[in-house]
């Protein structure tokens, strides 16, 4: 008799503002390309999988402002309708990701960056006591023991930290609360004419290829 181990859950992050219900930006094909090789992968060993996918582009996330910080401020018996329904959008993020095994991010480079709405989600789930606590020796991320995978896509080669911020912020983000445990999966030039365009596909799906050997259960 097999035995069927504990869901795995995947929360997948697509945050290109290219997809559509008929097309699909880069980033957000590959890293769809990983999650199924990853959900093949522990199939293979009895292991169910729990994908949880959030797409910008039909679910837009909301800019953390004055308005939606003081309602996170205000106790719960004080809130008001409103302030309560953004409370628990902003807590419906952080359960997502507070669930998650894996974490999987399509991350379109935008002017040099990442895109508005991926910043927007790391401000509602960055939140003290919750995902990260600050103590004498400086903050402590409370979301360790988790698997993130961030593919990035851009138009054309960059290097980290030089015309890439995109890894450099993400990096800092994540390991501030707890994510620490990163790779990185990078298709690059393609908006550069036809040949570096698939030699960036190519690139990209090697290193999938070589992630997938590696995370093999």
């Amino acid at each position: 008799m097999s035995i069927i181990k504990p869901a795995v859950k995947i929360l997948q992050l697509k945050s290109s503002i290219f997809d559509s219900p008929t097309a699909q930006g880069v980033s957000s094909q590959l890293s769809s390309e990983l999650i199924e090789g990853l959900a093949k992968d522990l199939r293979a060993v009895n292991a169910s999988v729990l994908v949880t996918t959030r797409d910008f582009s039909t679910a837009p996330v909301p800019y953390l402002d004055a308005v939606w910080l003081q309602a996170l401020f205000t106790p719960a018996v004080d809130r008001t309708q409103e302030q309560s329904d953004k409370v628990v959008y902003s807590d419906g993020l952080i359960a997502e990701l507070q669930a998650a095994d894996v974490v999987v991010i399509g991350v379109p480079m935008y002017n040099f960056a990442i895109p508005a709405m991926l910043k927007s989600w790391t401000d509602h789930v960055a939140r003290a006591g919750v995902t990260f606590k600050y103590t004498d020796k400086g903050a402590v991320g409370l979301l360790g023991g988790k698997k993130v995978y961030l593919v990035v896509s851009t138009g054309g080669k960059h290097a980290e930290g030089v015309t890439d911020f995109i890894r450099p912020y993400l990096r800092t983000f994540l390991g501030f609360i707890g994510l620490t445990d990163i790779d990185i999966i990078v298709a690059d030039g393609l908006n550069m004419g036809e040949v570096p365009r698939a030699e960036g596909l190519q690139q990209a799906r090697e290193q999938i290829r070589q992630v997938l050997v590696s995370a093999a259960p």
